[in-house]
């Protein structure tokens, strides 16, 4: 099932999730529907706040970024072919290597992307679907993504990385966000 994602300036994509156990509820389920919800989307990463749920659960497909590569990217990246996997009850345990510039965007901030800076490497401790525990060093593309999701579970946005005046100037495009005045072809559900 395709859930609606949850627009800027819903109070749940500012709030830290929680960590859950492997019986919470219809999480089998749940999951499905976010591995489609993102698809839906053209999304490469979603996590459970953007689709209205306070719990530490994000799926990332960074393999889609690297099918659609030029012949004279290939090789180019660090973490291809990249990874397509859930994560549950992430925690970072490190962040590594000199942070580098990339164009992000987030399906609950339609229409807007920005140059974001994060590290090049993250050593996650997470479970994964079948709540079997891991330790993982992730790189490049992959990292960033992770990192992305992973700030969804802590209540940060793409958009808190940016410069005063970069966030002063799309004021009115983020509140014209909250408000629904924003056209895209997905589901959403929007705050005001």
């Amino acid at each position: 099932m395709i859930l609606p994602i949850v627009a800027y300036g819903a109070p749940i994509l500012r709030s830290v999730s929680k960590d859950i156990t492997p019986d919470h509820p219809g999480l089998e389920k749940f999951i499905a529907d976010m591995w489609e919800t993102m698809y839906a989307s053209n999304g490469v990463g979603l996590a459970a706040p953007q689709v209205n749920k306070d719990i530490r659960v994000f799926v990332v497909d960074s393999a889609q970024i690297f099918e659609n590569l030029d012949d004279d990217e290939v090789g180019k990246y660090p973490d291809e072919p990249g990874v397509k996997q859930v994560f549950i009850n992430a925690h970072i345990v490190e962040l590594n290597g000199e942070e580098w510039a990339y164009n992000e965007g987030c399906l609950s901030i339609p229409k807007i992307r920005e140059d974001v800076y994060r590290n090049e490497t993250v050593t996650l401790e997470y479970v994964d679907e079948h709540f079997q525990p891991h330790t993982t060093t992730f790189r490049g593309i992959t990292a960033r993504v992770i990192l992305h999701e992973y700030d969804h579970i802590e209540g940060k946005l793409f958009i808190d990385y940016l410069k005063p005046l970069k966030k002063k100037m799309l004021k009115g495009k983020l509140e014209d966000i909250s408000k629904g005045k924003v056209r895209v072809d997905y589901k959403m559900v929007f705050p005001k």
